[in-house]
């Protein structure tokens, strides 16, 4: 009996019979397929990745082992990118936390309609902040003072204190309700807040809302009223 191959384009033409049966046999000498092409980020996007990079590197490790060899590569870029555009680390540091998507930007105002309302929620958003990369990457910041003491008060007035002028925007507006003493809506007291929000994050890792609630309840709230 004779035998008949129908040759496949995607084999070769020739036949291995064994037992009677005749099979395709593939052709081993086909080049393999090209792995597909990466795309590498440019503008917004590569920013957008240095950023994150940086701040998880931080978040993970400290202040002193931070360094573009290991940012880079995180970011999906070259270290000479990094290195052509930041002088130092820190000035990628405070870029990154000072970016309204990677970092912390500055806050939207919340307009409950009441300064509890107001409160709980800046302070509440800024503690579940401070639990992801970008706000353990300030943990370690917030310590540097007699280290680098350049960086910290550019972390502070350009990071902190925004966040800060937004919590005396919101007092402003309860004393114009009649809710706060308008002696008492001050730069110091909007500090207040975010300073124990800060030690308890540094002391527990985590602040729970309940935390908040009552930082808000029992301090707050009783200073501020008229």
């Amino acid at each position: 009996m004779v035998s008949y191959l129908k040759i496949h384009p995607s084999t070769v033409g020739r036949e291995s019979s064994a037992g009677g049966i005749t099979e395709k046999v593939p052709d081993s000498s086909a080049a393999p397929t090209p792995p597909p092409a990466t795309t590498r980020r440019r503008g917004a996007e590569l920013n957008q990745a240095i950023y994150r990079a940086a701040l998880e590197e931080l978040a993970a490790s400290s202040f002193e082992e931070l360094s573009f060899e290991k940012i880079a590569p995180k970011a999906g870029t070259g270290k000479s990118v990094l290195y052509r555009r930041w002088g130092t680390t820190a000035e990628l540091v405070l870029d990154a936390l000072k970016d309204y998507d990677a970092g912390l930007g500055r806050p939207l105002v919340p307009d409950t309609g009441t300064l509890r309302g107001d409160l709980l929620v800046l302070l509440t958003t800024f503690a579940r902040v401070l639990d992801e990369p970008r706000g353990r990457a300030l943990r370690p910041l917030l310590t540097q003072r007699p280290r680098l003491p350049e960086l910290f008060t550019h972390v502070m007035s350009e990071v902190i204190l925004p966040h800060q002028a937004v919590l005396l925007d919101c007092m402003h507006r309860a004393v114009d309700r009649g809710e706060a003493a308008p002696e008492r809506a001050t730069a110091r007291t909007a500090a207040i807040g975010p300073r124990l929000i800060v030690a308890e994050s540094l002391d527990r890792g985590t602040v729970p809302d309940a935390e908040v609630e009552a930082i808000v309840d029992d301090v707050l709230l009783p200073l501020l009223r008229p």
